[in-house]
C-alpha cells in the first residue's frame, strides 16, 4: 500500500516553534534558560493558592492595611473596601483596586465591591478613641500595656452585628457555598491572558500535514481543524505555553472538562516536566455528538507516556507541579494500538471549562473578631483578672457582646468560615511563635503583623474551615511551629 504524501509546510512549522520557544534539538527556551542559570538555583514549587479576587474590609485599619499589603507581595489580587478612598490611596498605595464601601450600608455592597470574590477577609470594627481629656500624663497599663480610658466613636450594634450581616449576605450572593472545585480555564469569560496561553501543536513537527486551532466562538474555545494521515503524520492537537509558575492542584483528585464533541475519540495530556519533548501523562476520553458532557479525569488513571508509548516504570504524577496541558485528535492510542474511533478529516471540540476537583473546601469569610466575646455575664468570671475591653464592655456599648453576635450571623450564612480571636493587639514586630485555643479562656496579647500573617494563612488552609479560635502569642521559647501543627488541636464548630 502506498503512503500518502503531501508538501510539508515549512512556514507553519517555525511558527509553531516560535509559538511555544522551542529550539529545534535542544527543546524549549525555558530548559535552556534554566541550564545557563545553574543547578544551584533549584525551583520552588508554589504554594496552592485560589483563584479570583480577595476582598478586604477595612482596609486601612492597624490589621487590615497589614494584610492588603502581604496579599499583594504573595500576588493575590486584592480589593479594598473603603470609607475613604483618597486615605485610603495614601495608605495603600496605587496597586490595589480600591473601592468605596461602607458594611453598615449595604446598597454600598454593590456588584462592583463583590464582583469575582473568591474570599472576604473582614477587619472592620468599632472605632475606639481615648476619652476626651485623657491625656499622655494620665497614662494607664494593663499587663504592662499602655491604654487610655477608651470611648466608642460609632454604634457597635451597627458595625459589630448589622454590619455583618449585610456583608455576609453580599458574599453569600457571590459564593454561595464553599466549592470543592478549582477553576482553571474558564472559556466563557475568555481573558487576554487565555488568548495568548493555548497554541496549535499538529504533526506538522514532524513531518505531518494535519493543520488545527483553537478560537473563542460563542463563549466557548472551539478546537477544529483537519486531521491527516499524510507524510506518516496523524494527529493534531493543542497545548498551553508551559505555565509559569506551575499550577499546584495538591489536594486535588483529578481535572474535569466541559466539553462538545463530534463523537470521536480524545486524549487529554498533562506535563510535570518543563521540557518540550518529555514524559507525559495521558488520559483517553470519547465524546458524544453534539451533546456537552463533563469528561472527569481522575489523577489516578493517567498513564504515563513518551511519544505514544507507555512507561511503566515512570514514577507517579504529581499534581503539585503542572507545567502544562494539551488536548489532542490522534490515529494512535497507546503502544502501536489505534484509536478505534479515528477517522481522518474535518474534527471539531467545544470546551466551556477546565477545573480541578475534589479538593478541600477553604474559608471564604475569615473574620477579625476578638478574644473575650463570651465573658461578659459569664457566670464566674473576675473582672479584675479580665482585660479592659471584657470590664468596660457595658461602657463601650457592649461591644464584645455584639461582637458575638456578628460571628453567630457568619457561623449561620452557609458560607465556609474562619473566625479569629486575637487577644490584646499591638505594634510589636511580627514573627513570634502563635498559641491557639477553643473556649475563650486565654488572655495576653499578640502583634496586628503576626494576626495579618495568620490570615494569609488561613485563605489556604482547608484544615480551619468553619473553626473559631483564639490566638495570643506564645511565651515559650522553643522554635516556633509551622501553622499546620499548632492548629491539630483545634475542632470545628458544631
Amino acid at each position: 500500500m502506498t503512503q500518502e504524501k503531501t508538501k510539508w509546510d515549512a512556514g507553519r512549522f517555525i511558527k509553531t516553534l516560535a509559538y511555544f520557544g522551542v529550539i529545534p534539538f535542544i527543546g524549549s527556551l525555558s530548559g535552556l534558560q534554566q541550564l545557563f542559570k545553574g543547578k544551584a538555583q533549584k525551583e520552588k514549587t508554589p504554594k496552592p493558592q485560589r483563584t479570583g479576587i480577595i476582598l478586604v474590609a477595612g482596609a486601612t485599619g492597624g490589621v487590615g492595611k497589614r494584610v492588603v499589603k502581604k496579599l499583594l507581595e504573595k500576588n493575590y489580587q486584592v480589593r479594598a473596601l473603603v470609607r475613604d478612598s483618597q486615605r485610603a490611596k495614601e495608605i495603600l498605595g496605587n496597586k490595589v483596586e480600591i473601592i468605596e464601601g461602607d458594611i453598615t450600608i449595604s446598597e454600598t455592597l454593590n456588584e462592583n465591591v463583590m464582583k469575582d470574590i473568591s474570599a472576604v477577609i473582614c477587619c472592620t470594627g468599632t472605632r475606639v478613641q481615648p476619652v476626651e481629656g485623657d491625656t499622655p500624663n494620665r497614662e494607664k497599663y494593663y499587663q504592662g500595656i499602655k491604654f487610655y480610658l477608651p470611648e466608642v466613636v460609632d454604634i457597635p450594634e451597627i458595625v459589630e452585628y448589622k454590619g455583618i450581616q449585610n456583608l455576609v449576605q453580599a458574599t453569600r450572593k457571590i459564593l454561595k457555598r464553599g466549592t470543592d472545585e478549582s477553576l482553571i480555564f474558564d472559556f466563557t469569560q475568555p481573558t487576554q491572558d487565555l488568548k495568548e496561553t493555548w497554541g496549535a501543536l499538529d504533526d506538522i513537527v514532524m513531518g505531518g500535514a494535519s493543520e488545527s486551532s483553537i478560537r473563542l466562538v460563542e463563549n466557548t474555545g472551539l478546537f477544529s481543524g483537519y486531521v491527516s494521515v499524510a507524510n506518516s503524520g496523524g494527529f493534531a492537537s493543542v497545548r498551553t505555553r508551559n505555565f509559569d509558575p506551575p499550577i499546584d492542584l495538591t489536594g486535588y483528585t483529578g481535572i474535569d472538562l466541559r466539553i462538545k464533541g463530534d463523537g470521536k475519540r480524545y486524549k487529554f495530556i498533562i506535563r510535570n516536566d518543563p521540557q518540550w519533548d518529555s514524559l507525559s501523562y495521558c488520559y483517553s476520553f470519547d465524546t458524544v455528538y453534539d451533546i456537552w458532557i463533563t469528561v472527569r479525569i481522575p489523577f489516578k488513571d493517567l498513564i504515563p507516556v513518551f511519544r505514544a508509548k507507555t512507561v511503566p516504570e515512570a514514577k507517579s504524577f504529581d499534581p503539585s507541579h503542572i507545567t502544562s496541558f494539551q488536548l489532542m485528535l490522534s490515529k494512535f492510542e497507546y503502544d502501536g494500538a489505534l484509536n478505534p474511533k479515528f477517522e481522518a478529516g474535518i474534527f471539531q471540540m467545544q470546551l466551556e471549562y477546565i477545573k480541578a476537583y475534589g479538593g478541600k473546601i477553604l474559608p471564604q469569610f475569615v473574620q477579625i473578631s476578638s478574644a473575650g466575646v463570651t465573658r461578659p455575664g459569664r457566670p464566674g468570671i473576675n473582672l479584675e483578672e479580665e482585660p479592659p475591653a471584657v470590664r468596660l464592655n457595658d461602657q463601650l456599648g457592649g461591644i464584645l457582646t455584639w461582637k458575638l453576635r456578628g460571628e453567630d450571623a457568619i457561623r449561620s450564612s452557609g458560607l465556609t468560615y474562619t473566625i479569629i480571636r486575637p487577644c490584646a493587639l499591638t505594634e510589636e514586630p511580627g514573627g513570634k511563635a502563635l498559641k491557639f485555643e477553643q473556649g475563650d479562656n486565654i488572655r495576653g496579647k499578640v502583634s496586628r503583623e503576626d494576626i495579618a500573617e495568620l490570615c494569609l494563612q488561613v485563605l489556604e488552609e482547608p484544615k480551619l474551615s468553619n473553626v473559631t479560635f483564639e490566638v495570643k502569642e506564645s511565651y515559650d521559647l522553643g522554635d516556633k511551629e509551622d501553622l499546620e501543627k499548632s492548629i491539630s488541636g483545634l475542632k470545628a464548630d458544631r
